[in-house]
């Protein structure tokens, strides 16, 4: 299968991911007993909402020829592709170890780095011309949630 993506199915997927992964975070709260960890999980559960949103609202923002499908697909086999991938690859449908905060917290960044792999692989699959560049705020996003979580696993080992 041979694809190039345009920046309107990326943010779609991204879109995908951030839903994914405040569904795991609000499963994680639902498994510790700890006030302060349910509520960091539930706080990370709204991130990624919210991000959701910042992935709409910059789809919203994209130009028509950001938009443009790059191949005939009426039964929107690429956006379907995609999802499979975020779906497979990042929070959902992967094994995921909530036994404790500090293995949700190491599964999360875990997770948090498949989608940053995936993003800067579905980065090189966009034309510059398809909004190449506009990937890189998602990886940004991710980025800061891995630092997030880092924070809070250094602060549970201490």
């Amino acid at each position: 299968m041979d694809y190039d993506f345009n920046a309107d199915e990326i943010f779609e997927a991204a879109e995908q991911i951030e839903r994914n992964g405040a569904e795991f975070y609000r499963n994680s709260a639902e498994t510790v007993s700890d006030p302060s960890a349910k509520k960091f999980l539930l706080d990370l559960a709204e991130m990624e909402l919210d991000h959701e949103k910042t992935f709409a609202s910059l789809r919203g923002d994209l130009n028509s020829s950001e938009k443009e499908q790059m191949i005939f697909d009426p039964d929107n086999q690429t956006v379907q592709y995609l999802h499979a991938l975020a779906d497979m690859r990042v929070f959902y449908k992967k094994e995921i170890n909530i036994s404790s905060m500090e293995e949700i917290l190491k599964s999360a960044i875990d997770a948090e780095k498949d989608s940053i792999v995936f993003y800067l692989g579905m980065k090189d699959l966009v034309p510059e011309n398809r909004g190449r560049r506009r990937l890189d705020s998602i990886i940004k996003e991710e980025m800061s949630h891995i630092n997030l979580l880092s924070k809070k696993l250094r602060d549970i080992r201490k």
